[in-house]
């Protein structure tokens, strides 16, 4: 069972995994761990991770990257129009008016969206089984991750907010954290990436964990540092060598990346440094120079923007600076000089680096994944989650023209959670979530979706029907009506049912109960664990606070009918296009396999021209004649020449024919060769066997008493075969001296085996026969005599007052008797 932790960031991403010794980030095919989120098209297959990125310079236009922030936006998104102007590859207004990339696949014109791109970049890790989105992420991006993971085939056990992963992995590991019944220890976590800036709150007891408050700020992280300092030399190079760089893709991204080394190098240095790139544009060599100060100061607008989340999460809180016990930092540009004397000052305390800046969203992921599988036993650790925006519900009044509407949850509500909300209705209704603070949000769309409850009728008596419904938060963080029943009340034939009046039901109609069920959190997850029994329980004891007092009680009976809801979710991918997308890219993960296997025949081709091109001048020279050497050397050079030109893109076939083709010329002299260096020691093994044997027998001959028990005949014939092999062995030896090397062995090592083999099997048996075992002679008694020849302990006389059985008597005085050594 895979247990592995996916942190897919924006610029590159982190595989953990879980072990029997703990949690270790994994590497990728290259030895790296940190794995860069690019795909890259091309004319025949796709590249994705370090491949991809190799080719962002000569393949600019079909190399995307940052595909993580399109989720969920709308191509008028200002976010999109702004981000337009800073990236290489184009992009494309869907007709749902959604964002999609240009790009050219197998030559072929396509617009991909930006769920696609994800899809290709998780089937790159298909082993992984969990991802992490940003704690900002509203419920449209997030369907929109999960849409990518069902595309790409991968179980996705909980889409986890990254905050709350850093939490994980930061809490699992500390032993003196304050018991439950004691004051919680405080710690703020300030996650600090290449696309955007996360701070959250966090209560920590042991064996659990509570989020308190989470902030952001989309629009502050690595690559907005980046974007200045590109701005700053475009605008440099543009009045030293009036260059336009935005106007050339491959000149603009060779900027980024030796703007991103700067950015690095100017964080560990405060001292000048330059900035060189040779054929920039037009065959110009740029150069430029700048510091850590100065860079400051080009910042100062996007340092003034890390105070504000910080501020944000302590009033959320509603905590003191003096009430938090580490402030933690992770993400790549939290290595920032500047971002980390302003975090220090806000706080008034040295900033805590307990963590891996870079690998601890996915080793906390990692972690979460081994908690909720059955293979690894795992402290228990108890997770609780915060709602990001607050969530509410509206709906069209029944009573009356116009909408009502209402909460549900509120902003940093725990999740996951589910509430029962009742209704009064005669028909079918819709409610409408959405977000009631679209402010918050880090672009403007407050709509979550519409939720059709079907099936509505009103009771027999035609008042109105109470319906209650579930809405839930999941372990994703998606919003959702998981669940709706018509409570229909049976009468009795020993009372009626009291009927409500007409006024009390319109009162009713518009009039929403919340039941918050009570759920025990486990493993992170409080789920829907509440029982049917449970939910019925509630219905009653909520039917009969919703009654007027009465006299005396009728008996009445409550039955729940379960109602059909209609998502109308816009965002939400029909099972149609789902399965469309599933099947376009099993045909992309098929195409990528037989071209990685086409290349590979390729590959093999060109590799064994380059070997048998040096050995025949070298190791394979001594065992091929002039004429076929030259042949096969011209041969080499025909191949060679073809790969580049005709034989650049053919067919798998073609090079494995190829391939054969030579081998059919070259197998012959690399076999002569091998024979050659392995045949010595093949007869140096076969003549120490010999002379064993040859020892053995004349020491049989000596009258040997170690060899004194073989049977003659066996022997003679031993003797006779090892003087034939020998013979044998010295006519091949005589005559592959004699034989040129050029020419094929006289005998091969298989063949000298062969017969060191035979020659093991008959006569190893003969001369390894164990000495047979000799018993010693069975030791009598002779009274008042020596025992064995020898002197010895004289019998003693019968006592006749003691009478014994004479085979007692015998048997004594044997056991009486002295070892002897027999020979």
């Amino acid at each position: 069972m895979s247990v592995v932790g996916f942190d897919l960031g924006f610029q590159s991403c982190y595989v953990a995994v879980a072990r029997a010794g703990g949690i270790e980030t994994v590497a990728n095919e290259y030895s790296d761990r940190c794995t860069p989120s690019f795909v890259s098209f091309g004319p025949r297959n796709r590249s994705i991770g370090a491949a991809a990125k190799s080719q962002v310079v000569t393949n600019c236009k079909n190399t995307v990257q940052g595909f993580k922030r399109f989720h969920g936006r709308m191509f008028s998104d200002p976010y999109i129009q702004s981000a337009k102007s800073n990236l290489v590859y184009d992009l494309a207004q869907m007709p749902s008016g959604s964002t999609g990339i240009k790009c050219n696949i197998q030559n072929i014109p396509k617009v991909l969206v930006r769920m696609q791109m994800t899809v290709l970049w998780l089937s790159h890790c298909k082993q992984i089984a969990r991802h992490f989105v940003p704690s900002y992420f509203t419920d449209t991006e997030r369907r929109s991750v999960m849409d990518a993971a069902q595309i790409a085939g991968l179980n996705c056990l909980r889409l986890m907010n990254e905050t709350t992963a850093v939490t994980l992995a930061y809490g699992i590991y500390k032993q003196d954290l304050p018991t439950p019944e004691e004051k919680p220890r405080i710690v703020v976590f300030v996650d600090l990436g290449h696309s955007g800036y996360q701070v959250s709150v966090c209560a920590f007891n042991k064996g659990k964990l509570k989020l308190l408050a989470t902030a952001f700020d989309s629009e502050l992280g690595g690559k907005d540092f980046d974007n200045i300092l590109v701005n700053h030399f475009c605008e440099e190079f543009g009045k030293k060598y009036k260059l336009d760089v935005k106007s050339k893709p491959r000149a603009l991204v060779r900027l980024y990346q030796e703007s991103e080394k700067l950015k690095k190098l100017m964080s560990a240095n405060s001292s000048d440094l330059p900035l060189n790139i040779e054929c920039f544009m037009n065959d110009i060599d740029v150069s430029g120079k700048l510091n850590r100060g100065q860079f400051e100061e080009m910042c100062a607008g996007l340092l003034a923007k890390v105070e504000g989340p910080l501020r944000s999460v302590m009033e959320q809180a509603k905590l003191k600076k003096e009430d938090v016990y580490a402030v933690e930092i992770v993400g790549g540009a939290s290595r920032i000089p500047a971002i980390k004397e302003r975090i220090s000052k806000f706080f008034g305390k040295e900033l805590s680096t307990t963590l891996n800046a870079d690998e601890a969203v996915a080793r906390g992921c990692a972690l979460q994944c081994a908690i909720l599988s059955p293979a690894f036993k795992v402290r228990e650790f108890s997770i609780t989650d915060v709602v990001p925006y607050s969530i509410s519900l509206k709906w069209n009044s029944a009573a009356e023209e116009g909408l009502s509407d209402c909460e549900v949850f509120p902003k940093n509500h725990a999740a996951p959670f589910s509430k029962v909300l009742t209704f009064y209705r005669k028909e079918p209704f819709t409610l409408d979530a959405y977000y009631n603070n679209p402010k918050e949000l880090p672009y403007p769309s407050d709509t979550i979706g519409q939720f059709l409850i079907q099936n509505v009728v009103p009771q027999a008596s035609g008042e109105s029907a109470k319906v209650k419904v579930k809405v839930r938060v999941n372990v994703h963080g998606v919003f959702s009506v998981s669940s709706a029943s018509l409570v229909e009340v049976v009468k009795t034939a020993e009372g009626e049912e009291p009927m409500e009046t007409e006024q009390t039901a319109k009162e009713e109609e518009n009039k929403m109960q919340v039941d918050q069920e009570d759920q025990k959190l486990h493993g992170g997850d409080n789920g829907d664990k509440k029982s049917e029994t449970e939910e019925m329980e509630d219905a009653k004891q909520e039917k009969k606070n919703d009654q007027p007092p009465q006299a005396k009680k009728p008996k009445v009976k409550t039955k729940t009918v379960d109602l059909p809801i209609e998502n109308k979710s816009d965002w939400q991918l029909s099972s149609e296009v789902l399965n469309m997308f599933v099947e376009n890219e099993g045909k992309m993960i098929m195409q990528d396999k037989l071209e990685k296997e086409r290349n590979d025949a390729k590959n093999y081709v060109e590799e064994y021209v380059y070997d048998m091109r040096d050995k025949l001048h070298g190791a394979l020279e001594k065992f091929v004649n002039e004429a076929d050497r030259d042949a096969f050397s011209l041969k080499l050079e025909d191949t060679e020449n073809w790969l580049y030109e005709d034989g650049e893109d053919q067919q798998k076939q073609v090079y494995i024919d190829k391939l054969a083709e030579l081998k059919k010329m070259g197998q012959p002299i690399h076999e002569r060769y091998m024979e050659a260096e392995e045949r010595p020691k093949a007869f140096e093994d076969l003549g120490r066997q010999i002379q064993m044997y040859m020892k053995i027998i004349e020491a049989y001959k000596a009258k040997d008493e170690q060899y004194d028990h073989l049977d003659e005949l066996e022997v003679t014939r031993v003797d006779k075969q090892v003087n034939e092999a020998m013979v044998w062995m010295n006519s091949k030896m005589n005559q592959q001296n004699s034989q040129d090397l050029t020419l094929d062995p006289v005998v091969k090592v298989d063949e000298i085996k062969a017969k060191a083999k035979e020659l093991y099997t008959a006569c190893n048996p003969v001369v390894s026969k164990p000495k047979p075992k000799v018993e010693p002679p069975k030791e009598e008694k002779t009274e008042n005599g020596p025992v064995n020849g020898q002197e010895g302990t004289e019998s003693q006389p019968c006592n006749p007052d003691k009478a014994t059985p004479a085979g007692t008597e015998q048997e004594t005085a044997e056991s009486k008797l002295p070892q002897m050594d027999i020979d």
